[in-house]
């Protein structure tokens, strides 16, 4: 077995060859944005990126890898590249910018995205219908279903709606604060280091770190009303799943103890 030094240069090329992918990737992003100047061709194809979605979703399965998770990394990299095709007839030249980031706190370290986005409702139905007829999103299976609550995403992102059918403990939030956002939930790659990194700032933190059945690992923060914002950290320590509800109603229940 290689020792730690070996793996961590086999990644360390790796991620140098990944690095060198995308530059080669943008360069033809590039050429394309050309043709389609030329050819007064519209610059979003929503066909085309339906068609790469797909084929790599299904690239990933083939190669072993978790497709949601391929599919995060494509959509980002869609996003990207769209936006290079867009900003490449601007006048001004792209601002330089260093590869040293400065100081970052434990959280800045680890935190890698939104994850999710909570939302308490007093009408399920209503909120759905609003959120998939209205605007666009479709309903995403959970892991471990319950009722009153439902998952919606486009892309990617996902809301978590959750209603008084969930329980009393939803219900006394409802009566309390009435509907809208309840917390935003951020990726990290460790929950533990997460709060710990939090703790030693004197962050005002509700909870210890809290494991489902499904190898989710999560800690709330308290209410800021500074901020008017409360958040979850969330880092997965099982496969990659959708919600459950033990996962969801976990913060509503820490409230009310």
């Amino acid at each position: 077995m290689s020792n730690l030094d070996d793996l961590r240069s086999r990644i360390d090329y790796l991620d140098r060859e990944l690095i060198r992918i995308l530059a080669e990737r943008i360069e033809v992003c590039h050429d394309v944005a050309k043709y389609k100047e030329q050819n007064n061709t519209a610059i979003i194809q929503p066909a085309r990126v339906r068609q790469v979605i797909e084929t790599r979703r299904q690239w990933a399965i083939d190669a072993g890898v978790d497709p949601d998770f391929a599919e995060q990394i494509v959509r980002v990299l869609l996003t990207e590249t769209h936006r290079i095709e867009v900003a490449r007839s601007r006048p001004e030249p792209a601002p330089s910018k260093e590869a040293a980031t400065g100081d970052r706190s434990g959280l800045d370290t680890v935190a890698s995205r939104v994850d999710h986005i909570v939302v308490a409702v007093e009408d399920l139905d209503a909120a759905r219908t609003a959120l998939v007829g209205r605007l666009g999103f479709h309903d995403e299976p959970m892991a471990e279903p319950g009722p009153g609550i439902a998952v919606v995403a486009a892309g990617g992102v996902h809301i978590v709606l959750v209603s008084r059918a969930a329980g009393t403990d939803v219900a006394r939030y409802l009566d309390e604060h009435g509907a809208g956002v309840q917390h935003i939930s951020i990726e990290v790659l460790n929950a533990g280091y997460a709060r710990a990194a939090l703790d030693a700032l004197d962050a005002r933190l509700l909870t210890e770190v809290v494991v489902d059945a499904q190898g989710h690992e999560q800690f709330f923060t308290v209410h800021d009303e500074a901020a008017g914002v409360q958040f979850g950290f969330l880092s997965r320590t099982g496969h990659r799943v959708g919600f459950g509800a033990t996962n969801v109603l976990s913060l509503f229940r820490a409230m009310q103890d």
